[in-house]
């Protein structure tokens, strides 16, 4: 250090060579300085100087860096044309305090400038922020700087705490510290408000919008009743497609009180045809039964097959865990192997449970194969159709009813217009067709009378029908535990069972199943002849030779199910 300050006291002696020196000193003392191991760049070189950057534009030995278009992430030294922005040289001060952001903020305050900085130095430096819309400058060393968009106050908000020199001078008012606040400006406020304005419009109008596209379509006005509406109205209840439509029009007809003596024909006829759909509805009823029932045989097809599949899996896993191939697996593959064979198993036994209780249902049922039941087929047959033909007598008979009242109510009218009109030639046709009509009525009274009649004689057949069906019920059921106890009994002997070992073991549980059922003793005839009808349950073997010839009844139920 001593040989540098006696060269620099020689050098002072010439006014020429000062700044040259001057240059040339400040270079070597940053040359070695930076040459030291444990020298700390965020010192000066003594107090109150900050450390010279060899970059910085004014020492000659390389040209000045361009100008950032955007901050750097980190404090760095930042180059203008006529000014040059410092860190701060304390790194571990925390960051400069700032007042809360009030809303819509586009201006800032700027203070700590230096004296000498005028409006197109501070343009210059916060330009680099983004678009400048005003700056309101002060006498004081502030100012107020109002930007486009509000994300360039965060740009500027980051240069708080640099240090601001204007060219290479040292004197105080050309330095300074700046300090970048929030500022509170109407105008900001007002656009943030018109803003927000403007979105709660949009909001209103979107959720206005959501409402009616999500709101159900209002229904069509309903016309008043006329006698052109009443007809237009008749024609629709004939179509099918659009009965329902037609149906909620006329009952709001009948909840107005249209009704009345002079209408009450058309309602009438409407009504009627209202009622014609109940039997195309009744034949949509059974076509969707039928679909269901092929439904049910197609699931039960399915299930077959996919039971077949599950036994040939196992069949598959079985053969893999023989010794022959299960000694060349690995362990893992021997583990997956066993877990996979156990769950296979699984599901076949439930889908063959399932499988089984279908079947066990059908055979329970004993419509299809037995010839038991074809006398309660038969009855049911006829009591459906008795049923069928007493709906219809009813529907009849009220429709003559109801035909019967109209007229009556068209004779009353008759009847007041001729007191009220003198006696023309209009009164005596008139007189005719009243005539004419209560010999009309007459006539549907005497077939209402018959009507009831059949309907009396209809519904005396349908008791009796029924009576005769409850006996045949109660035999049934006692056919059907009879079945049960022999099905039991034989099950539990393999070997078989003659007629007489049987009808020996039924004579001592027949007193209680006739006491429960209500039924007489059955013989050991009337035993085989229902084993015979039941070839599907029961089978005949004969065994023994010669004398020792012996007849014996088997239960053959489960044989055509596949064991596992």
């Amino acid at each position: 250090m001593l040989p540098i300050r006696g060269e620099l006291a020689e050098w002072r002696t010439s006014y020429k060579f000062y700044g040259v020196a001057i240059r040339a000193f400040f270079i070597l003392l940053v040359f070695r300085f930076n040459m030291h191991p444990r020298f700390d760049h965020g010192l000066g070189i003594m107090t109150g100087i900050t450390p010279i950057n060899p970059m910085m534009a004014g020492i000659s030995l390389v040209p000045p860096p361009p100008v950032p278009t955007e901050l750097s992430a980190s404090k760095e030294i930042i180059h203008c044309n006529s000014c040059t922005l410092f860190h701060r040289t304390q790194v571990n001060l925390p960051p400069p305090s700032t007042r809360e952001r009030p809303p819509g903020c586009k201006t800032v305050f700027v203070g700590g400038l230096p004296e000498n900085a005028t409006e197109e130095i501070i343009r210059e430096v916060f330009n680099q922020c983004g678009e400048i819309t005003a700056i309101r400058k002060s006498k004081k060393n502030f100012c107020h700087i109002r930007f486009t968009e509000e994300f360039m106050v965060d740009k500027a908000i980051y240069l708080s705490g640099y240090r601001m020199r204007i060219g290479s001078s040292t004197d105080k008012k050309d330095s300074g510290r700046l300090h970048v606040d929030f500022a509170q400006a109407r105008d900001d406020f007002y656009e943030w408000e018109c803003k927000q304005r403007l979105l709660a419009r949009e909001e209103r109008h979107r959720r206005k919008i959501e409402e009616e596209r999500l709101r159900p379509p209002s229904p069509p006005p309903i016309m008043h009743f006329s006698d052109h509406e009443a007809g237009l109205l008749a024609e629709k209840l004939k179509d099918d497609s659009k009965f329902t439509e037609a149906v909620g029009v006329l009952l709001t007809w009948i909840d107005r009180g249209e009704v009345n003596r002079r209408s009450a024909n058309h309602f009438y006829s409407m009504v009627q045809l209202a009622n014609s759909h109940v039997r195309r509805l009744m034949n949509e009823k059974a076509a969707h039964e039928e679909e269901m029932e092929l439904a049910k045989e197609k699931f039960k097809n399915a299930l077959s097959g996919i039971l077949t599949q599950f036994e040939q899996i196992v069949a598959v896993f079985n053969a893999a865990t023989r010794q022959k191939a299960w000694d060349h697996f690995s362990k893992a593959q021997r583990k997956n192997i066993d877990i996979w064979r156990k769950q296979c198993e699984e599901l076949r036994n439930a889908h063959s449970e399932e499988l089984m209780g279908i079947r066990r249902e059908e055979e329970m049922e004993m419509s299809d194969d037995d010839s038991e039941e074809s006398p309660s087929k038969k009855i049911r047959t006829e009591d459906s159709a008795l049923a069928v033909q007493a709906y219809a007598l009813k529907e009849e008979n009220d429709s003559l009813r109801w035909q019967l009242d109209a007229y009556r109510n068209e004779v009353e009218l008759l009847k007041q217009e001729q007191g009220k009109m003198f006696r023309t030639e209009e009164d005596q046709a008139k007189d005719q067709q009243l005539h004419f009509l209560q010999q009309t009525v007459q006539s549907m009274q005497q077939q209402l009378l018959d009507l009831q009649e059949d309907l009396k004689r209809k519904e005396l057949e349908m008791k009796k029908t029924k009576e005769e069906k409850c006996c045949i019920e109660m035999q049934l059921r006692a056919v059907k535990e009879k079945v049960r106890i022999i099905s039991t009994f034989l099950h539990v002997h393999p070997f078989g069972a003659n007629i007489e070992y049987l009808w020996s073991y039924i004579q001592r549980l027949d007193t209680k199943v006739s006491r429960i059922l209500n039924s007489p003793l059955i013989s050991a005839g009337e035993i085989e002849r229902l084993m015979v009808r039941l070839p599907r349950m029961f089978k005949q073997e004969f065994t023994g030779v010669g004398a020792t010839l012996e007849k014996r009844w088997k239960f053959c139920g489960f044989e055509g199910i596949n064991t596992i």
